[in-house]
């Protein structure tokens, strides 16, 4: 996911730079200047409930959820946990396409197929107040407490098994955008630590700026044990994820056998690093997290969530959601009891394909309320958008809704 914009002269200048000194050594055996570097940099950037941490870089988001699982288990087992190994996740999520990462994606459509090579761990209900199965009538207080509960109940009932919970702060794709009620995070991450559970956060679509802070968790004031990010990390230069390990996880490895029993041939690849630390100074040097910041009344996130917001005029949409650049537009067949279109109309494709007769590029999915039903459209422009060129994105929007829902 593009966060920086296509074309930037010093992404490219650094990884050519890169490729003429050192393209690539094995990291199981040498490390490079720029690794250290931009592990450095990004510690940094991740703020302090990441100091004294560390960072394994992969070559994206599937293979960084990967890692972290596997780092899970070894943390448990580094300190004396070996019955530890169930991972806990929310239904309707996904993680990415490997095995390991699918096993603890919730997404029905996308794990179908696979589900006879998939380890089942348990999948909890998540907050989606759109369509809350609690009362809302506090702000939502109240359901992201019931399902904060889940966590804890699937935790006790998993008898000392559980290793890790893996959730996205803000949903992506599958979801679309769902940002999560107040107190439920910081319920989450009680319960965590209170169990001896890893919190590992999925910022793979939600860091980097993209929600108008550093990393999405920010924005709840809550610190992670693991935190895994990808896409905006190099903006699409180069394929590049990291993990971003705190220093109690870090530490029990590094007192303990010393050794992380993991890897990838092309983890921690020179020019991918190069690309992504050029990203990384491109972002904090043009201020692009604070663009993204919908809370302030200037910037172009704001402008993008004021123009989306129009749209519930539009009689298919029921619902517009989102935090920063990262927002969702879902689609209903009738608005006052929010019922879904059919999924054989693949309403969603149908606006999507209308959008790119329009010029405009979105993100359309299915599968929003059961897994199959629900058609929703992710709207995740980069951060060097302006705020014409969001006025004119929307009314195409609004165009192509009119002229597929019929």
């Amino acid at each position: 996911m593009n966060f920086v914009g296509h074309g930037v002269a010093e992404i490219a200048t650094a990884m050519a730079a890169q490729a003429k000194q050192v393209e690539f050594v094995h990291s199981g055996q040498f490390t490079t200047p720029v690794a250290e570097e931009y592990a450095a940099e990004l510690l940094e950037f991740a703020g302090k409930n990441f100091e004294g941490g560390c960072i394994y870089f992969t070559c994206g988001g599937s293979e960084s959820v990967e890692t972290a699982l596997k780092l899970a288990r070894q943390y448990q087992v580094e300190i004396g946990q070996k019955g530890r190994h169930q991972i806990i996740s929310r239904g309707q999520s996904y993680h990415g396409s490997t095995l390991g990462a699918l096993s603890v994606s919730g997404n029905k459509r996308r794990r179908e197929m696979y589900v006879p090579m998939l380890r089942e761990f348990p999948h909890i209900a998540f907050p989606y107040c759109y369509r809350c199965a609690f009362d809302c009538t506090d702000g939502c207080r109240n359901c992201g407490q019931e399902y904060a509960a889940e966590l804890e109940k699937a935790i006790e009932g998993a008898n000392g098994e559980v290793a890790a919970f893996i959730a996205e702060p803000v949903s992506g794709a599958t979801l679309g955008a769902v940002v999560p009620p107040p107190g439920y995070l910081q319920s989450v991450a009680e319960i965590c630590e209170r169990h001896g559970v890893l919190f590992v956060a999925d910022e793979v679509m939600t860091g980097m700026g993209r929600t108008g802070k550093n990393f999405a968790v920010e924005h709840w004031d809550v610190a992670p044990d693991v935190l895994v990010t990808a896409k905006g990390l190099s903006s699409g230069y180069a394929p590049l994820g990291a993990v971003i390990v705190s220093r109690k996880v870090a530490d029990a490895i590094a007192c303990g056998s010393g050794a992380f029993l993991h890897g990838f041939t092309y983890n921690s690849h020179p020019i991918s690093l190069a690309a992504g630390r050029a990203v990384l100074k491109f972002v904090q040097e043009h201020d692009l997290v604070q663009h993204a910041d919908s809370g302030q009344p200037d910037s172009v996130a704001a402008t993008l969530r004021r123009e989306l917001q129009v749209l519930l005029e539009t009689e298919a949409v029921g619902d517009v959601r989102g935090i920063g650049l990262l927002w969702t537009v879902e689609l209903v067949a009738d608005k006052n009891r929010k019922r879904p279109f059919d999924a054989e109309l693949n309403v969603a494709a149908r606006v999507a394909q209308a959008a790119m007769r329009r010029g405009l590029l979105v993100y359309p999915v299915q599968g929003c309320v059961d897994g199959i039903a629900g058609d929703h459209l992710v709207i995740a422009p980069p951060a060097i958008i302006t705020a014409e060129q969001i006025i004119g994105a929307v009314e195409q929007l609004r165009e192509a809704i009119k002229e597929s829902v019929v």
